[in-house]
């Protein structure tokens, strides 16, 4: 079974435990603050990773790192993992875990690249064109790369909208090349 057919079924128990305990804004609010950990140290995840390491040793450092941040429920789900010799899956349940709770929420991820940083009105607009669109609340990142010369480039999902000036640039480059060729 793959890594992430694992994750999602652990992420998954997790919020139904979660829901069922009224406690998932905050086991929310756990899982965020432990996926930009891990993510932030790949030392932690070759650590939770090796299986040489003792279960006794990961639990500690856990306890450390995460001991009063996170709830008695995240905790013990930390353990729980470990000793079923999982915990090189944590970092992927916890990542798995906002992704499903955003399904659940009704929560999109929108990103957009820009030439020149979006005003607040801008991205305003966006956000909701885009939850019009959605029929969801969207989280809107926002990027600036000065090599699109001008527009932007948006990406929600799977889809993407491009309207910079160096992507019409290269497209008209390209069609001039097969004019000349014909």
């Amino acid at each position: 079974m793959s890594e992430l057919t694992v994750a999602t079924r652990y992420a998954k128990s997790l919020i139904d435990l979660a829901v069922e305990q009224k406690s998932l804004e905050e086991t929310k609010k756990d899982m965020l603050l432990f996926s930009q950990t891990l993510k932030a140290n790949f030392q932690l995840q070759a650590v939770l990773a090796n299986p040489i390491v003792a279960h006794a040793k990961k639990i500690k450092i856990l306890e450390a790192i995460f001991g009063d941040k996170v709830s008695k429920l995240t905790d013990s789900f930390f353990k729980i993992m470990i000793n079923k010799s999982r915990s090189e899956i944590l970092y992927a349940t916890s990542k798995e875990f906002i992704n499903q709770y955003n399904v659940i929420k009704h929560i999109v991820r929108a990103y957009v690249t820009s030439a020149t940083p979006l005003s607040e009105e801008n991205k305003k607009k966006i956000i909701a064109e885009l939850e019009a669109a959605t029929k969801g609340t969207i989280e809107l990142n926002t990027k600036v790369d000065p090599k699109l010369i001008g527009g932007f480039v948006l990406t929600v999902g799977d889809m993407q909208v491009d309207t910079s000036i160096s992507t019409s640039l290269n497209k008209l480059k390209q069609d001039f090349g097969r004019q000349l060729t014909a």
